[in-house]
């Protein structure tokens, strides 16, 4: 894993900043997590995604790293 790997994932969420995406993560203990929201922010290690809870009309806030994209522990998919 290079650091020219992750500069391509980051460019890559850089320029969906605002899409709607589909995130699957693998939470370890055969947990996974699947759920659709819209990339807010990117930072140097992290981006943030708003995922809306249709539940209780609330808006949760989550980071992923690059390198979790990179080692596919996060899987998006553009919607």
């Amino acid at each position: 894993m290079s650091r020219a790997d992750i500069n391509k994932v980051k460019l890559s969420v850089d320029r969906n900043i605002g899409s709607k995406v589909k995130i699957r993560a693998n939470r370890g203990r055969h947990k996974i997590d699947v759920a659709e929201g819209v990339i807010c922010k990117t930072y140097p290690s992290i981006f943030l995604v708003e995922i809306e809870n249709k539940a209780d009309d609330t808006v949760q806030t989550v980071s992923f790293s690059y390198t979790d994209v990179l080692t596919k522990d996060v899987q998006m998919q553009l919607i």
